[in-house]
């Protein structure tokens, strides 16, 4: 592994706090004082048991540092902030994981979740990168424009991306498409790093160096 800076990328947490904090203390030992950037691939909540606490964690560390902790949207974050809009949506969302969200927050409606907390989801980007990298919760259309400009597809697309290999000038790391094996999908043109810690699998974080575009490891936490 070269000398320069790291970035973590750390999959699809969904209220799972305690692994969560587990992770960032895994992060925080393997960088052993070594620069590094996290990079957070979205779905911070719903269907977990604390997503409270993780956006309180998440939030924090992109508040204090913004330059090297990058915090993107997922789809479930989406569907909380379009849940505010209509009835249709927001039943669209408490069925997806919505309640557990608003049990954590000890709210009755997705209008009483904090204020600050729905103005911080709503200021989330979809996409991030790096010189070896795109970083997007979900992925990309193939043939699109590079990088797809279609927040749909970044928050919420699986075929055809997931179908073959398709290059898309950088390695793309990305989330949203769960691993029921608990192991991280490793392919020529992407990583997917959701490896389903909500259904008891595990939370994973992506290690990667300026010098190559797929991960040197991984680091894992698992409940129990």
């Amino acid at each position: 592994m070269d000398s320069g800076p790291l970035t973590y990328a750390i999959g699809d947490v969904h209220g799972c706090a305690a692994l969560l904090d587990a992770l960032l203390k895994r992060i925080d030992d393997h960088a052993g004082g070594r620069a590094h950037r996290l990079v957070f691939l979205g779905d911070y909540i719903d269907r977990g048991p604390d997503s409270a606490a993780v956006i309180r964690t998440v939030s924090r560390l992109n508040w204090a540092e913004p330059e090297r902790v990058v915090c993107l949207m997922g789809n479930h974050e989406r569907m909380l902030l379009d849940a505010l809009q209509t009835p249709q949506a927001a039943e669209h969302w408490l069925y997806n994981g919505g309640e557990a969200t608003l049990a954590a927050f000890g709210a009755r409606e997705v209008g009483d979740l904090p204020r600050d907390t729905l103005d911080w989801l709503e200021g989330l980007p979809t996409l991030h990168e790096d010189e070896a990298r795109w970083y997007v919760h979900a992925g990309f259309r193939p043939g699109a424009e590079i990088p797809d400009p279609d927040d749909h597809n970044r928050l919420w697309i699986r075929e055809p991306f997931l179908d073959g290999d398709h290059d898309f000038g950088r390695h793309v790391v990305h989330g949203h498409s769960p691993q029921r094996n608990g192991r991280p999908e490793i392919r020529r043109f992407r990583t997917n790093l959701d490896t389903a810690a909500v259904y008891g699998g595990a939370l994973t974080a992506g290690v990667f160096s300026d010098t190559q575009g797929p991960p040197v490891k991984f680091l894992q936490v698992r409940a129990g």
